[in-house]
């Protein structure tokens, strides 16, 4: 269902044990592990072709990035789009502030996966070409002010939820984009377990590995090698960081905490109706009939499945598991951390492994994302975890990749730091 979709009459929940219940088979699918996906953000930018790469002219409008988009644009900017998937399987979203999704098909290898996806992202150039639309390579606009695009129901609750905590949660929507990886929960539920705990205990050590986004306008004074994860740790720690270590299981550890989350919204029927909730009041509550007098009705499956799109954790169960805590790539290099996880993950000894390596740093998020490299400990962790990568490469170019990535953690130097680097090297040999 699109987040925005007033809810279909359905049956309601009966009691907290089947909330728990229906939250654990929808968020934790079990079954082999073997595809992996990605999504990749970008800022955009009204540019004339001329213009020089990484100018920031202004956000284009919903109706700009629709007439670029055509039958690919989502029902989210035109409602009647029959919202077709690119030529490679992917499928096209629009954030807040303009920025342009593509969320992949799913694939058997993160070869096969790079391969469709960059003929995607291609044809996208073509697309939003047609309107004098450019993407931007960055994971954080480090120059215009944080504006939305979209004016739905949903954002206007989210806007006006986050603000009320501080300038993170508009900044997040509107100025940040993120490489997202995801992957397959596991066969069963010890291997889910296993998976969850390396993807957070890695989290940290990848965080500052990727970092790129030390520039972030409107946001308050500080130096952070990741301001779009900065955003994240600030805006809402009800949403944002699950107590995870407390957790013996995650399946059932997840739904308890999804029940004890503040209700971002509840939605109403009118178009134009505001999307609210009573303040502080968690899903939990409104299950246990302590909102009826305030909302009128008790919740069912779909207001359920509605809420649990409100929450953001660093990795986040949506049947198979979603990386959200990665800084967008500069260029094609979104290749290296979609290859430094499907080797991570390539075997149990290998997750087992990788989660040794990283657990002196496991808690580290506010450090990795303030520091990122420059902190020692948190680097070598990351440099441990590449190379281990790297010997668990899945192909030669898999393995190139991340030496260069091996490389250039042990050199402490960001992501666009090694593009910059590459190209201007290129240029020396051309020229």
């Amino acid at each position: 269902m699109r987040p925005d979709a007033n809810p279909a009459p359905a049956e309601e929940l009966p009691s907290r044990a089947a909330a728990e219940a229906h939250i654990a088979g929808v968020c934790f699918t079990q079954g082999p592990p073997t595809l992996i996906g990605a999504e990749l953000e970008w800022l955009t930018a009204e540019a004339a072709r001329s213009a020089p790469t990484g100018a920031a002219g202004p956000r284009p409008p919903a109706a700009a990035l629709a007439a670029a988009l055509g039958p690919y644009a989502p029902r989210s900017i035109a409602p009647d789009s029959p919202a077709l998937a690119l030529p490679g399987g992917s499928r096209v979203t629009v954030e807040p502030g303009g920025q342009i999704e593509l969320s992949s098909a799913p694939f058997q290898s993160a070869d096969d996966l790079c391969e469709r996806l960059d003929a995607d992202v291609r044809f996208l150039d073509g697309l939003l070409e047609t309107r004098s639309i450019r993407r931007l390579s960055g994971a954080a606009d480090p120059k215009r002010r944080p504006d939305r695009v979209l004016c739905s129901p949903r954002y206007r609750a989210m806007e006006r939820v986050f603000d009320g905590i501080g300038p993170f949660g508009k900044l997040m929507m509107c100025n940040t984009a993120a490489t997202q990886i995801s992957v397959d929960a596991g066969a069963d539920a010890d291997e889910v377990a296993a998976r969850w705990r390396a993807l957070y205990t890695i989290g940290p050590a990848l965080v500052a590995a990727f970092a790129c986004s030390p520039a972030l306008r409107s946001a308050p004074v500080g130096n952070w090698a990741s301001q779009r994860m900065r955003a994240w740790l600030r805006l809402d720690l009800t949403r944002t960081r699950p107590p995870v270590r407390d957790w013996q299981d995650p399946i059932s550890g997840y739904a308890r905490w999804a029940l004890q989350v503040p209700l971002l919204c509840v939605r109403r029927s009118g178009a134009e109706d505001e999307w609210t909730a009573p303040e502080g009041s968690t899903f939990g509550d409104w299950l246990s009939g302590a909102l009826d007098s305030e909302l009128g009705r008790r919740p069912d499956r779909d207001d359920l499945d509605y809420h649990l799109t409100t929450l953001f954790p660093p990795v986040r169960p949506a049947g198979h598991l979603e990386i959200r805590y990665l800084d967008a790539q500069p260029g094609p290099d979104w290749r290296v951390p979609v290859r430094t996880i499907e080797a991570l993950l390539s075997a149990p000894r290998v997750i087992a492994e990788a989660t040794a390596v990283a657990a002196p740093v496991a808690e580290r998020w506010q450090a990795a994302a303030r520091e990122g490299l420059a902190d020692p400990e948190i680097r070598a962790a990351a440099v441990d975890l590449l190379a281990l990568a790297e010997a668990h490469a899945r192909t030669p170019a898999a393995g190139r990749d991340l030496a260069r990535a091996v490389q250039r953690c042990r050199d402490a130097r960001m992501p666009d730091c090694a593009v910059a680097t590459a190209h201007r090297s290129a240029v020396r040999a051309a020229g």
